[in-house]
């Protein structure tokens, strides 16, 4: 990879060199450091038997209850009965999470890096005040310099409420989550130029009163989000009909009426097709489509051309196939879901993908209907009182050249450009924060995030583990997990809204600490104290509790209360008056947004390369017992998956001599050989010209003891991004990959 500033260092390896390097402590401009245990009347709760908590161990935050044994050590985690995003049932990875508390592999104590005698960079273990002090001069020495604008924040968790508000205090609105741009950005995006709102999370699919529920990419039952994988449960038990589209058999597929093997990358044909059906066979919503919809005669025209029998062509689906699909969506009508998916960067063209996803449901008027799409209410907690926030003078956007407008959050790939110095800019970011998310695993182009890491002044990385990020920071601070913190209330949409209590169910292991501790130290050394008010986050919490009548005593008890809806529209009333809050007031059929932008106002199918000769498409996905790569190390997860495979098909096996159990290296179209290597797993399961494998393994930091080496990275693998013209999305599926024996 070539000499760098920044060396990876192994963490696990910190031998005489860092030790001795540690002893000497700077001296800190600023010794006050925020006591850990409150002054209000909150206290450890070491007699209580049960905490409340919501998981943390992925974006659905599904509320539960901590059991601590007599001995006062944590039992289990289980479900909160008043939780809609669980129902009182927690997944494998939520009853899992009290791994992430007894794993010994977790960070200790703050790192900071610097040159041994040798001359080789290694961390030294250091005091939070001397990593405090550290974090100051540097951030300090970029403002003066640079400006608070190149300052970023890279975050995934509740961390990044705290963390976000120290950046926006400074004067930076550089704050990204890569989920973003690599996971459902295309998808909002898609939805808001249709209906003028996007999806957030948990998206409001009325899955429990589904009849007919179409999943073109969508993992559900693979990928937990739990609600609405009990609702899919009790809707297939109700004999609602499931349509799976996917080139591999997933477990969804195995629960579906109809499994739709296509072609990979030409969803969007099949989507045209369906939507052709619809119009020409007049088995679309018309009393919806008249009442609500703008550009129905443009769409009609649009897809005149764009039959099953032209679709056939180019995603292998025959022709009464699609028909047939077509009309099962129409007879279930309105208690139709097209799914929206949730990680939807595939091709580059995916917002025009998930438009076209919208348009059906439009079509199907399953919009503000029972069993397609509910209405969703979301409390109104007040945040806590702060002066304003500087205005920046400029953003990560203006590295990108007018380029996706439209993309209403930043974009983590974005912030990563404007890193990297350019001649047309007059300022890069110079200092980054990553609070919870392993960069080196999460972005697509690896070598590209390496530049913009290499031309830092200063990485923070605040985790509970030692991921592969963690070792090209400038200051590593260990997060406690999220069983020995309060955080900030979660505050989500659903049917009904509710806020929901996290607590310590036991004091923090180790030297580590919360992000709201970190994030408040930070500011009050920078100087923008102001911003956090309170002497400490009960305080916070209980002061946003009185807002909603409530109080953080009461919801030490309760853990989730539900709030009454504001009005009685869950679902739109038969002919009732709704103004979108589109251009023209309607659902857009034909977006005059995306023609103001200069893009097509209606979806168009175009095709993208294929696989070499010898090479397959390189498919990834989820494991119902994984979250991405943060859970491959959990010493209660991987007794359930501790490695990943590749899927061959049968006569790809045969074609290659490959034998089930295996091991194979992988390499890409660029020559990219995979670091560890992978075992084959033979089955029918998979097309003949794709491969898959789980996302999130072959970590390649020793100190994840059960981890590392384990399986291959498919993140390694994708090299070849293809970016989202729209709003900036990183397309990740053209990657083809081929085997080989041996590493060299």
């Amino acid at each position: 990879m070539g000499k760098n500033r920044r060396d990876f260092i192994k963490i696990s390896a910190l031998g005489a060199a860092g030790l001795v390097a540690g002893t000497r402590y700077l001296m800190a401009q600023n010794q006050i450091v925020i006591p850990e245990n409150p002054k209000g009347p909150w206290r450890m709760p070491h007699d209580l038997v049960r905490t409340p908590t919501y998981c943390e161990v992925c974006f659905w935050k599904c509320a539960g209850w901590t059991y601590k044994n007599d001995a006062g050590q944590i039992q289990k985690i289980i479900g909160n009965d008043d939780d809609p995003n669980s129902n009182g049932r927690f997944c494998p990875r939520g009853t899992g999470g009290v791994g992430m508390y007894y794993d010994e592999d977790r960070l200790k104590t703050p790192l900071i890096r610097v040159k041994g005698a040798d001359g080789k960079q290694t961390f030294k273990e250091a005091s939070w005040d001397e990593a405090f002090d550290f974090i100051q001069k540097k951030i300090e020495k970029v403002i003066e310099e640079h400006g608070p604008e190149c300052l970023a924040l890279f975050t995934h968790g509740s961390g990044g409420t705290y963390f976000g508000n120290l950046l926006k205090s400074l004067g930076s609105q550089n704050i990204t989550a890569p989920s973003y741009a690599q996971c459902r950005g295309p998808r909002e995006v898609g939805f808001i130029a249709t209906f003028g709102e996007g999806l957030s999370s948990p998206e409001p699919t009325d899955i429990r009163d589904s009849k007919c529920m179409v999943l073109i990419g969508s993992h559900i039952g693979e990928n937990m989000h739990n609600g609405h994988v009990q609702e899919m449960s009790d809707a297939i038990d109700k004999g609602a009909t499931i349509i799976t589209v996917d080139p591999r058999f997933s477990t969804a597929a195995s629960k579906s009426k109809y499994w739709l093997p296509i072609k990979p990358s030409t969803d969007l044909a099949l989507l045209m097709a369906w939507i052709h059906v619809l119009i020409y066979e007049e088995r679309y919503d018309k009393k919806y489509v008249e009442q609500y919809t703008f550009g129905f005669e443009q769409l009609k025209e649009h897809v005149k051309h764009m039959t099953p029998e032209w679709a056939y062509g180019i995603t292998t689906i025959k022709p009464q196939v699609i028909r047939e699909t077509a009309r099962e969506m129409s007879y279930a009508s309105p208690a139709t879901i097209v799914h929206p998916g949730r990680h939807v960067t595939w091709y580059g063209d995916d917002t025009q993908r998930l438009r076209a996803v919208a348009i059906l449901n439009a079509l199907l008027g399953s919009w503000g209907r029972r069993g397609g799409f509910y209405i969703p209410d979301k409390a109104k907690v007040p945040g806590v009182p702060h002066p304003p926030y500087p205005k920046p003078r400029r953003t990560w956007r203006d590295a990108m050249g007018g380029k996706y407008e439209l993309a209403d959050l930043a974009l983590a790939n974005g912030v990563c450009d404007a890193t990297i110095p350019s001649a047309t800019m007059d300022c890069s970011i110079k200092a980054w924060i990553v609070n919870g998310t392993n960069l080196i695993e999460t972005l697509p182009n690896r070598p590209k995030t390496m530049e913009a890491i290499n031309a830092l002044d200063l990485m923070v990385v605040v985790d509970t583990m030692p991921m592969e990020i963690t070792g090209y920071a400038d200051v590593v601070l260990p997060e406690c997990t999220y069983l020995e913190r309060y955080d900030s209330l979660r505050v989500t949409q659903h049917r009904e809204p509710t806020i929901s209590l996290r607590m310590p169910a036991m004091k923090p292991k180790y030297d580590s600490k919360p992000a709201w501790w970190m994030a408040k130290n930070l500011a009050e050394r920078l100087g923008k104290g102001e911003y956090f008010p309170f002497d400490s986050i009960e305080e916070e919490l209980d002061y946003q509790l009185k807002k909603v009548d409530s109080s953080l005593e009461e919801m030490q008890r309760i853990g989730v209360k539900k709030l009454p809806r504001a009005y009685d529209d869950l679902y739109y009333k038969d002919g009732e008056e709704i103004e979108f809050n589109t251009n023209t007031g309607k659902i857009e059929l034909y977006s005059t947004s995306l023609e103001e932008y200069g893009f097509d106002p209606m979806p168009k199918y175009t095709a993208h390369p294929e696989p070499p000769a010898g090479y397959y498409r390189l498919i990834y996905g989820r494991a119902p017992m994984h979250t991405f790569s943060r859970t491959a190390n959990n010493p209660n997860l991987t007794d359930l998956m501790d490695e990943n495979t590749v899927w061959v098909n049968p006569k790809v096996a045969k074609e290659w001599g490959l034998k089930n159990g295996q091991e194979v290296y992988l390499q890409n179209q660029d020559n990219v050989v995979s670091t560890f290597p992978i075992k084959v797993r033979v089955t029918e399961r998979i097309r003949w010209d794709s491969v898959y494998m789980v996302h999130g393994f072959g970590h390649a930091n020793k100190k994840l003891s059960r981890a590392f080496g384990r399986g291959a990275s498919d993140s390694e693998l994708i090299t070849n991004v293809m970016m989202d013209p729209i709003m900036g999305g990183t397309g990740m599926r053209g990657n083809f990959i081929t085997f080989r024996f041996n590493k060299a």
